[in-house]
């Protein structure tokens, strides 16, 4: 590792002295078309092999052909950029690169992680460091931190101001985080502007770069790249429809913006068997999609859950207390957090994470959770952004949100009955809060759950929702390829929609009162 820790900085050393100085007048020819860091290790090792990237001076072939002749081989086709990699004695650079077929031969250089270490030594934010999300940010040379991961919300907006994207959705880089912005919503304010709040202190929690305040109040997984579903007005009203509309798009688009999480802090304001809840249902279907829902558990706190965070299948998160320390000797179940059991007699919610006091974004531009909740602004913000100090199951969801995204990067070929067991096996219950009955399997550690190994999954044996089966037979779930599900052979004609609810969703798992 040292070793090629050398490579790379004298690799970039001479790249930049290449590039500030100019090839030289007197130049050859060989080294005009040559990394010079190449030519040195052509020097030192003639008889070893050296990998390269090669970009053609035409399209004839004669430059392949020529490695061939030189005792190499062509390891890739490059023709996006009119190369081929290939790999050669490295006495047979000189020549490779005096031949008139070739433009110019590179190195192929070992990739270094653009990510590096995120200074804490700003961090205000308690629950960052007792959920362990700061030392998976931290630990080389992976320093996962969501990079290439996708989150979906599905709330109420994008956090902008008149269209500026809020400080907190921008990395050290000056790259935006919020890759796509839908709106399912219909009427004046329809566009995807968060004008409610509530769905950019979600997005906040999930991947806030902290860039709004040095660092201060960044979320779990700050370089995850997000995207924004709005599917609550202006006032924070939805529907039942409104939110399946707003899954049915990130079904349609998982692809395209590689979405594997999404986040849904909300709950029906109905209570209801996840049989016939519609929520319920189009959570599955992308659970069988293989995308990870994390779904709050509510705030009536009470044995009462309503959907989907009485689903069997997804992730419900309670809320606990972390006091405002780092540590868990301290840490209680908040009250208000709901749990029970789902109707396969499971306990509900999964596992917990910190819900309580949290410090995240809201737009500059006028929105209803502001204005209603003035006594929660924390007295400090950006040119772009306020920040309210929050309370809820809504807002610990998140916090698991964003720690699904750092298992994925560190383990894609995970699927999300095995995110589910790693998260919840990996829980903390030595905790003194501890209770399995409000607490699930316990308190969420994302670092444990990196370093993980099991690979076993969860939700074995369960049931599908009815509203996803055929008639009286059940779709045949043995079958179900994670990459996709056959969902032609699911009848939705054999549904019974006068049996489901469409009331409105209930907002409930936001807590205000500090």
């Amino acid at each position: 590792m040292n070793l090629w820790r050398k490579l790379i900085q004298v690799f970039i050393a001479d790249i930049l002295l290449f590039a500030l100085c100019g090839a030289s007048a007197t130049a050859t020819p060989t080294t005009a078309k040559t990394q010079p860091l190449l030519l040195q290790l052509a020097a030192a090792q003639p008889a070893g092999r050296v990998s390269v990237i090669v970009q053609k001076a035409d399209r004839s072939g004669q430059a392949e052909q020529l490695v061939a002749g030189l005792g190499g081989v062509v390891t890739k086709d490059l023709h996006i950029i009119n190369a081929f990699g290939a790999e050669l004695p490295g006495a047979a650079l000189v020549g490779l690169a005096q031949a008139p077929w070739v433009r110019w031969v590179s190195l192929d250089a070992p990739m270094v992680s653009a990510a590096g270490p995120i200074d804490i030594s700003g961090l205000q934010s308690a629950y960052i460091q007792t959920v362990g999300a700061d030392r998976v940010w931290n630990e080389a040379p992976a320093y996962l931190q969501g990079q290439g991961i996708t989150v979906a919300i599905v709330d109420s907006g994008e956090c902008t101001n008149n269209g500026t994207p809020c400080d907190d959705m921008v990395d050290r880089s000056g790259q935006v985080r919020v890759i796509a912005a839908a709106s399912v919503m219909s009427g004046p304010g329809s566009g995807p502007q968060d004008f409610y709040g509530h769905g950019s202190l979600v997005a906040g929690l999930v991947g806030g770069t902290g860039m709004g305040l040095a660092g201060k109040y960044s979320g779990v997984a700050p370089g995850v790249n997000l995207v924004s579903v709005k599917v609550a007005s202006n006032l924070g009203l939805a529907t039942a429809s409104e939110v399946v509309a707003g899954l049915q798009w990130v079904l349609d688009n998982k692809a395209t913006y590689n979405i594997r999480v999404v986040n849904l802090s909300l709950n029906s304001a109905v209570a209801e068997s996840y049989h016939s809840s519609p929520l319920s249902a189009a959570c599955e279907i992308l659970w069988f999609n293989g995308i990870v829902v994390v779904v709050s558990a509510g705030n009536n706190g009470t044995a009462s859950l309503y959907p989907p965070a009485n689903d069997p299948f997804v992730i419900t998160v309670g809320a606990t207390n972390d006091m405002g320390t780092t540590s868990l000797a301290d840490d209680v179940m908040a009250s208000f957090s709901a749990y029970g059991t789902d109707e396969s007699g499971a306990t509900k919610p999964d596992l917990v994470a910190p819900g309580t006091n949290l410090i995240s974004i809201v737009p500059k531009t006028k929105n209803k959770i502001w204005k209603d909740h003035q006594s929660n602004y924390f007295g400090e913000s950006s040119s772009h952004e306020y920040y309210m100090r929050v309370s809820g199951t809504s807002f610990a969801a998140p916090v698991v949100s964003g720690a699904a995204a750092l298992l994925l990067q560190d383990e894609p070929d995970l699927n999300p009955d095995q995110v589910k067991y790693r998260l919840t096996a990996t829980a903390n219950k030595t905790w003194p809060g501890y209770n399995a009955t409000t607490a699930g399997a316990g308190y969420l550690d994302i670092y444990a759950a990196v370093h993980g190994t099991t690979t076993a999954s969860a939700n074995k044996s369960q049931k599908a929702s009815q509203l996803l089966w055929t008639g009286n037979t059940p779709v045949n779930w043995t079958s179900v390829n994670w990459n996709s599900v056959n969902w032609n052979s699911v009848n939705w004609n054999s549904v019974n929609w006068n049996s489901v609810n469409w009331n409105s969703v209930n907002w409930n798992s936001d807590y205000w009162d500090k």
